[in-house]
């Protein structure tokens, strides 16, 4: 079997890989022209971020069996169309759940506490305490829209502050456990004080953080979003932020990344960010909450590990 790489991923998967003689062609370097060019040769593909697999590459991919992405959001691959061809689409978000878990934890934290401020204001010879005075995350309502890996690990981790969490999840049933309550969505908006996203990036969530969707919830609330930038539109998040119906966020994601997870600036993605870079009452993160030493080999060897059991089962 020959497989395409064309992304910087982990060797582990690679060596694991070649010791069940899969012969990985390893291009880092592959252009979406180079991809077109050669992908009729092989059988599997492996990516990360860097081209969409959209539905010409699927189509001029005549011997593919799998679509391997190194990470948790399959929002760069036509799943839908690669599956209509009986395309395999593989994911590994066992890899990052925990640093995703312990990063959203770490920004609500933050907030909460004024970390970022404080040590700004530290650093500049300002020592202010009152006005950098906290909340706690005890007795606070925490409500998870996505109760997979990602939503159920930042669920593990609130389990030692003595907080209620609740989760909605448009595709489960019957999942809660002893980290969560499963709630309607209705449920959630009455009673959420802090908002943790977990969910991918489809034509359905696109922009679900709109201002109706913000204006629903029956409290002024906090916003974490680790999950992808495209699922809150920006501008009204700043009006949210602007009225306190919203007070304050932890971003790890904007809207204006594109799908390579690069930040794009035009005119308008400008003139929002110049705004919301302004604000006190928000911590910001450059899409990394999935982004430690230890998930830059777990993405790799679960990977491996999913891909040699889809082999196995052919």
């Amino acid at each position: 079997m020959q497989v395409l790489l064309i992304d910087d991923i982990h060797p582990i998967l690679l060596e694991k890989l070649e010791t069940q003689n899969i012969k990985v062609d390893y291009h880092p370097e592959y252009s979406r022209e180079d991809i077109i060019k050669n992908i009729g040769t092989y059988e599997g593909i492996i990516v990360r971020s860097k081209v969409k697999i959209d539905k010409q590459i699927i189509d001029l991919a005549t011997n593919l069996k799998f679509i391997a992405r190194s990470g948790a959001g399959m929002d760069s691959i036509d799943v839908d169309y690669a599956e209509k061809k009986n395309i395999v689409c593989i994911n590994s978000p066992e890899g990052n759940r925990d640093a995703v878990g312990e990063h959203c934890l770490g920004l609500l934290l933050s907030l909460f506490n004024k970390i970022t401020i404080g040590n700004q204001e530290v650093r500049q010879g300002l020592w202010l305490r009152e006005e950098n005075r906290g909340l706690e995350i005890k007795g606070k309502t925490i409500g998870i829209i996505g109760y997979g890996n990602m939503g159920r690990e930042f669920a593990k981790r609130l389990s030692g502050f003595d907080c209620r969490v609740l989760a909605y999840d448009k595709y489960k049933k019957n999942y809660s456990d002893k980290y969560a309550k499963e709630v309607t969505l209705e449920k959630l908006k009455e009673e959420t004080d802090i908002l943790s996203l977990h969910i991918p990036l489809t034509e359905e969530t696109k922009y679900m953080v709109n201002a109706s969707f913000i204006n629903s919830f029956h409290k002024p609330f906090f916003l974490l979003n680790t999950a992808r930038g495209k699922v809150v539109r920006l501008a009204d998040l700043i009006l949210a932020l602007e009225n306190k119906k919203i007070l304050g966020a932890g971003l790890d994601v904007l809207e204006y990344e594109n799908f390579s997870n690069e930040m794009s600036f035009d005119s308008q993605a400008q003139e929002e960010l110049k705004h919301l870079f302004t604000m006190q009452n928000i911590v910001l993160t450059p899409h990394v909450a999935g982004w430690t030493k230890e998930s830059y080999y777990k993405l790799s060897y679960f990977l491996a590990e999913k891909i040699l059991y889809f082999l196995d089962q052919i």
